[in-house]
């Protein structure tokens, strides 16, 4: 049976890493190893993950340098030689070896007004949002999103300025901007058009090419930033 040497970050942001030796065996997911290494090498490991399956985002990490969801990558196609390297989510603070805070994220997607708010009632008729209107097409291209923090993780403003809002907040605005029932639009532009916001996107495209859902927060972040524009020169803002 072939191994693999892995490197676990443990401890929290003033860790650092230790080896393990894992059996390799067939469709082995990064999540597996993880798993392998807490259940029979080192019970008090710290990591989350919930489905399996790719459906929560929980058991994102960073595999040997960048941001991955463990439970869908599969060793085969990341490992190097016989080496992989496992870390915690760049960008946000480490609670425990591959645990974070995710908390500063989910702040950012408040900041955003990442939250619908309509006007209608209960005793109102449902709305009805034409499928193939534009808005409509627009916001679908974007509303998949899990909150799983790859491409925060992923995105180097982040890194620069901890402020930035971040790929997933202004992907969350851009659907809600996008939402024909939703009535604070203008507030929501006001909260992207900061310094922190839209237009401080150097539009890398990293969370776009690491995000799991295969959804684009870059084409969204630059359509916020047209949307701000034009709101400006309006005087709306």
């Amino acid at each position: 049976m072939t191994t693999l040497n892995v490197r676990v970050w443990r401890g929290n942001e003033d860790g650092q890493f230790a080896s393990y030796q894992v059996p390799r065996s067939a469709s082995q997911t990064v999540l597996d190893v993880v798993t392998y290494i807490q259940r029979h090498l080192e019970p008090d490991l710290g990591y989350r993950f919930a489905c399996r399956v790719g459906m929560c985002g929980s058991c994102a990490m960073t595999v040997n340098g960048k941001a991955r969801w463990s439970c869908r990558t599969h060793v085969a196609k990341v490992v190097q030689g016989d080496a992989l390297e496992i870390a915690p989510l760049s960008n946000l603070p480490v609670i425990k070896d591959l645990a974070t805070d995710m908390t500063a994220f989910f702040d950012k997607w408040a900041a955003a007004k990442g939250q619908f708010k309509g006007a209608a009632t209960r005793h109102d008729a449902f709305a009805s949002v034409e499928p193939a209107s534009p808005a409509r097409k627009a916001a679908d291209a974007g509303i998949e999103c899990i909150g799983c923090g790859v491409c925060y993780a992923s995105c180097d403003v982040v890194g620069w300025r901890p402020d930035y809002l971040g790929p997933a907040a202004m992907n969350r605005a851009w659907t809600l901007v996008n939402d024909v029932r939703d009535v604070v639009g203008t507030e929501r532009l006001r909260a992207v058009a900061g310094d922190a916001g839209c237009h401080s996107c150097h539009t890398q495209g990293s969370c776009t090419e690491r995000c799991p859902k295969q959804l684009a927060p870059t084409a969204g972040i630059a359509g916020l930033k047209r949307i701000v524009a034009k709101a400006a020169i309006k005087g709306e803002l």
